[in-house]
């Protein structure tokens, strides 16, 4: 699976129940786990045993967890569990009616869209993990680091753009149907103001 090494392969199935015995779970967040999850594999752990790469500062090594649905979206707070659950970082191979998308969480939850599952792979660009680890979530975030920023930086950067953008939509929908011409005049110099902010980003 992503065209990762025969020798980083484990194919582990996770119980259900051992996670939630870990996080003592009430009777409503098991069912909510259980509406989205069927199962869940443990199919590859990448360290450098299984690979040519070193150990990084920070990580030393990553799991990569193939996660059959039962509907095609899942709770972040479930993928938010399992990363909790293993003390390392963790990349979710999100499966449903024969499409996958890769997900990583990472300061907020980010994916790949929904592909084939042949037309899906992943580049280990680095030598060490620290560095793999983040061109995984540059991949998989569809992230393009901009003005020597750093990866939490550029996705911080990116968070605030997206909501600039609802702000400017919401104050031109608004201008659009205000009748009086003060409030409208009002509205107009707003949204320019957040034009001129998204324009010097």
């Amino acid at each position: 699976m992503l065209n990762l090494p025969k020798s980083t392969e484990v194919n582990r199935q996770l119980p259900k129940k051992a996670i939630y015995e870990k996080f003592s779970l009430s009777q409503q967040a098991r069912h909510a786990f259980d509406a989205d999850i069927s199962k869940i594999v443990i199919v590859n752990e990448l360290s450098p045993s299984t690979t040519t790469i070193e150990k990084g500062t920070s990580i030393s090594m990553f799991y990569v967890l193939h996660i059959f649905l039962k509907q095609q979206t899942i709770a972040i707070k479930n993928l938010e569990l399992l990363s909790k659950l293993i003390d390392q970082k963790m990349l979710f191979v999100l499966e449903y009616e024969g499409k996958i998308k890769l997900a990583i969480y990472h300061l907020k939850l980010l994916h790949t869209d929904w592909q084939p599952i042949s037309g899906l792979s992943l580049h280990l660009q680095g030598l060490n993990f620290d560095v793999v680890w983040d061109n995984i979530i540059v991949q998989v975030g569809g992230i393009q680091i901009e003005n020597g920023n750093s990866l939490n930086e550029q996705i911080l950067l990116g968070e605030y753009k997206l909501k600039l953008q609802k702000q400017m939509d919401s104050l031109e929908k608004q201008a659009r149907s205000e009748k009086q011409p003060r409030k409208k005049f009002e509205l107009v110099q707003q949204l320019q103001k957040l034009q001129i902010e998204m324009e010097e980003m």
